[in-house]
């Protein structure tokens, strides 16, 4: 079904509405593609042509993303399903393969930390991350956790329950560390345990995290039994401590409804209108093991499902009330397309009535392998579940927008103090660090709404031949760095006339110097005809005076009012993060100065030498047959290597 034409629909009605009609009214996914063929968006409907249409009415509001997105679509694809349930299902599964730039549900929220465990490696690792993004489609994610210091402690306690790999790289080349001998860690750095034994220890971890630590409990115990029946007593007393461990981190749990054994989860918001603080309680065995948080926007923003938002904001939107369901409802959605099916609970309480309940319940059922019940509580202990998890939203919310007042303040007088058109909503920072020219590197770092948003840190090494040891250049090395940020902007600007919006431009350039940094970024943004789109501007640090292009004199702005402190917050973390990195550069040369010494050691050996030995301490113990052992160190280099360290 993919076309051959290259303009966008929208530019051609005749064939919008030709394809439009060829849409049938039944359920099913329907997948929008841009004149190059790339997949924009991936959608569900109980009627296809109808949601399809909505997005291409002249009267229909849009939001700007969702206007936006309808600009490039240029052919739509559909596949029809038998029903509702199916076309939910395939959806999660087309998202998950392609993962359009449209598709974003849920406000990517870092303070909202995620347990990952790295089920793509032999010895998977267990770790706790802000970011969640999946280097294999086989590794795990849990969460997001409300309580980070909760999350910390349970991951503490764990790996003093189970014997799990501690490093992620061996300390040791050829030995175990003391974490071996006190048995924290089966020997994983020597391959002392197989890797299918030590993912076994692993499961019974990730069996923790879904809420299943009653069940782990037997299946420990029942080992326990059966190795004390064999006269395995050393054995027994093992998993004996950890079935104590185990039930000292359930004893730490509130207990919310003591006589149920019925798995479940709750689910409630609190919403001020723009955004939902949605809290998801996880209830097993009447313990809560699970606090989840989500962020969604209200409205017009991305929380939603499209189409779903369109129909809140048109002529015949319901009430308040059947809003927020759906925001439940597309919220549980994303949650359980990212678990297994073993975490999914038997019953699901929601706060408002869902627009799709009996499609979702269908679906989970399905994946479940038994009936999953969903459905509002109007009385007794469960109604008071739900009050107690919005009361937990409630406060969720209050403390988020006091930090989005105070960012939204600083902001708004950073708009009025540069003469802004509009919020800079979207900063960006840029930073140069060396040593007399040693070693350069620059660092990018971005805030969104007035927060850092490390997923969009980046980091530059300097290329420019001049800058060197004993010569530095902060004017050319910050040209480089704007110029190899900007030049897709530039780029699609020169061919199509405006800039692509995936290129993700700044409201606002701030630049760590003076005048004279000022003007080397001002010269290459005109250079690349962007300056009339990137507004920029440098803090000077000793007076932390703001200059503006084209003006000699700085801002008049007094240091300690809001706008000025959050362009000094963006500074400093642009001077943390580059420091940081030239460090890092730094100790890397330093590490490989003596190897430099001997002659055919290139910066490709060198490298290959010290991920094998992982210290140069060892690359001097060692003797020319293990050297050799090194690809690309033949016998030869590898005895030239000894003798250089046994003269």
């Amino acid at each position: 079904m993919q076309s051959s034409q290259t303009e966008p629909l929208l530019k051609n009605p005749d064939r919008l509405e030709q394809r439009l009609q060829e849409i049938p009214p039944d359920p099913g996914v329907y997948l929008m593609r841009d004149a190059s063929d790339r997949i924009l968006y991936i959608g569900k409907s109980k009627k296809l042509r109808s949601r399809v249409r909505s997005y291409f009415r002249a009267s229909q509001p849009l939001s700007p993303r969702i206007s936006m997105m309808v600009q490039q679509v240029g052919d739509i694809e559909f596949i029809v399903t038998d029903t509702e349930a199916e076309a939910l299902a395939l959806e999660a599964n087309l998202v998950k393969q392609h993962q359009p730039y449209f598709n974003v549900l849920l406000k990517d929220d870092k303070k909202y930390p995620y347990l990952c465990i790295t089920w793509s490696e032999d010895y998977p690792r267990i770790f706790i991350t802000r970011k969640r993004k999946r280097s294999s489609a086989k590794d795990r994610y849990y969460g997001p956790y409300v309580d980070a210091g909760v999350l910390r402690s349970t991951v503490n306690l764990v790996k003093r329950i189970f014997p799990l790999r501690q490093r992620p790289q061996p300390l040791f080349k050829d030995r175990p560390c003391l974490n071996y001998d006190i048995g924290r860690c089966p020997g994983v750095c020597q391959a002392l345990i197989s890797p299918a034994e030590y993912r076994q220890i692993v499961q019974k971890v990730a069996m923790v995290f879904q809420g299943r630590t009653e069940e782990l409990i037997e299946i420990l115990t029942a080992q326990m039994e059966a190795a004390a029946a064999a006269l395995n007593f050393e054995q027994a007393a093992k998993i004996r401590d950890r079935i104590a461990g185990l039930k000292s981190l359930n004893a730490a749990q509130k207990v919310s409804l003591p006589s149920d054994t019925v798995s479940r989860d709750a689910i409630a918001l609190a919403s001020d209108g723009d955004r939902a603080c949605v809290q998801l309680f996880q209830i097993r065995a009447g313990q809560l093991v699970g606090r989840l948080g989500f962020v969604a926007e209200c409205g017009t923003t991305s929380a939603t499902n499209p189409g779903d938002e369109m129909e809140l904001r048109g002529e015949n939107a319901g009430e308040k009330v059947a809003e927020l369901g759906l925001i439940l409802q597309r919220v549980l959605e994303e949650h359980y397309q990212n678990v297994e099916s073993v975490e999914i609970p038997t019953e699901i309480l929601v706060q408002y009535e869902l627009p799709e309940a009996e499609m979702l319940g269908d679906w989970l059922s399905d994946r479940k392998g038994r009936k999953v019940a969903i459905f509002a509580p109007q009385r007794q202990s469960k109604a008071e579940l739900i009050e107690m998890v919005e009361k937990n939203a409630d406060y969720e919310l209050a403390r988020m927008k006091r930090l989005s007042d105070r960012n939204t303040e600083a902001m708004q007088d950073l708009a009025e103090m540069l003469d802004l058109p509009e919020l800079p909503r979207r900063l960006e920072g840029y930073d140069i660090s060396h040593v007399q020219g040693s070693d350069a590197v620059a660092s990018r770092v971005v805030f969104l709404d007035g927060m850092s948003a490390k997923q969009h840190y980046r980091r530059y090494k300097i290329r420019n031949p001049e800058v060197r040891s004993g010569h530095s250049d902060d004017f050319a090395s910050l040209a480089e760095v704007i110029r190899r940020r900007f030049r897709e902007a530039a780029k699609s600007k020169q061919e199509s006339g405006q800039i692509d919006p995936r290129a993700e431009m700044p409201d606002l350039v701030t630049i760590d110097g003076g005048k004279g940094q000022l003007s080397a970024v001002v010269e290459v943004l005109r250079e690349m005809d962007l300056l009339s789109d990137v507004a920029v501007v440098s803090l000077a640090k000793q007076r932390e005076e703001v200059f503006q292009p084209g003006e000699s004199l700085p801002v008049n702005a007094d240091p300690d009012r809001p706008g000025v402190q959050l362009l000094r917050r963006l500074r400093d973390e642009a001077h943390r993060f580059a420091v940081t990195f030239h460090r890092q550069q730094r100790t890397e040369r330093m590490r490989r100065s003596r190897l430099d010494e001997i002659s055919g050691l290139g910066f490709e050996r060198q490298k290959r030498l010290l991920a094998h030995f992982h210290s140069i301490d060892y690359i001097s113990i060692a003797t020319p047959g293990q050297l050799a052992e090194v690809p690309g160190i033949g016998p030869r280099l590898a005895q030239e290597i000894y003798d250089y360290f046994h003269p």
